[in-house]
């Protein structure tokens, strides 16, 4: 399969999960809903150049296990929380390998960390006054992970991968405000179109990140930088 036709393919399997297919039978709607993901993994495999840096790995592996978190948290919430956090842990391993340290960089902990304050504050109140004091913890965990994930990825100064990893957020916060605050309209519209984007996005960043992986610093091209 030429690399051009993958993404095609991706965007039409999304499609057919997010808009065609109904929500049962379970196991039929959880296999469609891997299929994108797994052709992103075949897509970021098909990206990386031939010894692979470390951090490219990396990468590719927190690809799977969100692909894991795909299929779990459609039964087991917790599971599948469980399953992102280790990609997030994966993508910010990776990501960190491949960043350089600015200041303008680094400041993007300031709005990174007053957003995850406002969505995380309402997230606790509303479990809390729900009786879910036992996702109190494994929330402020992921929240953590992932926002410390996206600031990784800025770190990089890749496009894709801050793109990525913004959409990521963002689509992480519509599931869970969704799940524990309030109803939000089109949800599964909105949370699948961005976190499909996010995943492809992370996926196709290898490429451009394969001459910095591979030397022995590990610098982006200074075009990709802030």
């Amino acid at each position: 399969m030429k690399n051009r036709m993958i993404p095609i393919l991706i965007g039409l399997m999304a499609f057919l999960y997010i808009f065609i297919l109904p929500p049962e039978p379970l196991a039929i709607k959880i296999t469609f809903k891997l299929i994108p993901i797994v052709l992103m993994i075949v897509y970021a495999f098909r990206r990386l150049p031939a010894r692979p840096a470390p951090a490219l790995r990396l990468v590719v592996i927190g690809l799977f296990f969100c692909m894991l978190g795909d299929g779990f948290i459609a039964v087991s919430f917790v599971a599948g929380l469980g399953a992102f956090l280790v990609g997030h842990l994966f993508y910010l391993t990776g990501f960190i390998k491949m960043s350089r340290m600015t200041k303008l960089r680094l400041a993007a902990m300031i709005p990174i960390g007053f957003y995850s304050l406002i969505i995380g504050s309402q997230l606790i109140a509303s479990l809390s006054e729900e009786g879910n004091d036992a996702l109190v913890i494994p929330v402020i965990a992921y929240m953590l992970v992932i926002s410390l994930m996206a600031l990784s990825a800025i770190l990089t100064g890749n496009k894709r991968a801050i793109a990525g990893s913004l959409l990521f957020v963002i689509s992480d916060s519509i599931l869970s405000w969704n799940m524990f605050v309030t109803d939000i309209v089109y949800s599964d519209v909105f949370i699948m179109t961005t976190y499909y984007s996010a995943q492809f996005l992370i996926a196709s960043s290898l490429s451009s990140f394969e001459e910095s992986a591979g030397s022995t610093v590990l610098i982006p091209d200074v075009k990709q930088q802030l």
